[in-house]
């Protein structure tokens, strides 16, 4: 019995339910069930189980205090903090994050273990300690329309506006902005400009990239948006300036190199539901249209996209199994490699909410490589002012 209360204390403290812990520690398709019936005391468990239990979560593995801050940033959007990663790793202190969604903040603060300031709507830009870049993966909203009234010009109604008035009030040396691809041609580009054109007004540079995932290792056919800027009132940028986007070295991927051994049966999809997958691929298929479930294998290159929809029936990532069995989902820490997250990075929701979050996050390698870029190009304009003061 006191095996019992030790582990129910143990994922009290961590706020997990019964449910994210079973999950967690890969107790198989009846979980919930065993550990329930090991807190009550109804079943023995054993040795290795409660180890693994007591000692889940027990270190914080990104709540690093730098010894040497070179710079400070916020993280707006900050989901399960998959852009702080790079910018923490390059001597980056965070000192604001902003998250709105409950389970996203479970994941983040077990990792970082920071505060966590919910929907940044309801934030004032005042109350935001002091920075130098700002983060933002921002949800791709429609417009209101007043601002279709006005051609696009008001961006009042959208969370842009959230960047928007924090980097007017506070204004950061740079930032960096991610998004869905089609970002750039959404409203016939219309969407894009706005945002550029009212970043440009606040007299910051603004350029942007779309880059691929799989050009840097993780084997996902991701494509992204992403916009960066810098302060042209504290940097004399000059008209012709552009920021260089960094080149992906493209060198190949393979899906086997991040699928984990001997997987859980319940990854694997049920009969019932391949049958229909592979029905309604072939009434795409008679339309004419390339909709319809994808199969992998550990051979494959790379996946196609993974979204937040991936825990519903896993069909744009199915793993073949072979002629003898259905094909299988994608565990949550394949899902965490197929974007590049460290191996160390806890995950402490049920694998349905780690599927959605890994889909809504972004993909570490290539905000690595944006970080060093920004962060190099920083230091040199930072030494380019020094001279031109002291001349």
């Amino acid at each position: 019995m006191e095996k019992a209360v030790k582990i129910r204390k143990r994922r009290e403290e961590l706020g997990m339910t019964i449910k994210e812990m079973a999950d967690a520690i890969g107790l198989g398709r009846r979980g919930d069930k065993i550990l329930r019936s090991w807190e009550k005391g109804d079943e023995e468990i054993d040795d290795i189980r409660c180890k693994q239990i007591m000692s889940f979560a027990k270190n914080t593995p990104y709540a690093k205090k730098q010894d040497n801050i070179k710079f400070k940033f916020i993280d707006l959007f900050a989901g399960i903090g998959g852009i702080r990663i790079p910018f923490q790793e390059l001597g980056g202190e965070c000192v604001f994050t902003s998250e709105w969604d409950l389970f996203a903040q479970k994941t983040y603060r077990i990792n970082f273990g920071d505060k966590i300031n919910g929907d940044i709507t309801q934030i004032e830009e005042k109350d935001i300690p002091e920075f130098d870049v700002l983060l933002g993966g921002f949800p791709c909203q429609p417009f209101s329309q007043a601002g279709l009234h006005k051609g696009f010009s008001d961006t009042r109604g959208t969370l842009f506006f959230d960047i928007e008035r924090i980097i007017k009030e506070k204004r950061p040396k740079a930032f960096l902005l991610e998004n869905v691809k089609q970002l750039k041609g959404h409203d016939k580009g219309r969407t894009y400009q706005v945002i550029k054109e009212h970043l440009e007004k606040l007299e910051y540079s603004v350029d942007y990239d779309i880059l691929r995932a799989r050009d840097f290792g993780v084997p996902q056919n991701r494509e992204r948006i992403y916009i960066v800027g810098f302060d042209k009132k504290y940097y004399d940028l000059g008209e012709d300036f552009k920021f260089k986007f960094p080149v992906g070295p493209k060198n190949p991927t393979r899906l086997g190199d991040i699928l984990e051994e001997n997987v859980d049966e319940k990854y694997t999809i049920s009969q019932k539901l391949f049958d229909g997958h592979k029905r309604r691929k072939e009434e795409h298929k008679k339309r004419k249209n390339g909709f319809g479930y994808s199969l992998f294998d550990k051979d494959s290159a790379y996946t196609n996209t993974i979204s937040a929809r991936y825990y519903k029936d896993g069909s744009e990532v199915l793993i073949d199994q072979g002629p003898d069995s259905p094909p299988r989902k994608l565990t949550p820490r394949e899902c965490a490699r197929l974007q590049g997250f460290p191996e160390d990075f806890i995950i402490p929701v049920s694998d349905n909410r780690a599927y959605k979050q890994f889909g809504n996050s972004v993909a570490v390698p290539v905000i690595r490589a944006i970080a060093k870029e920004m962060i190099a190009s920083m230091q040199e304009m930072e030494i380019i002012e020094e001279t031109r003061k002291e001349a």
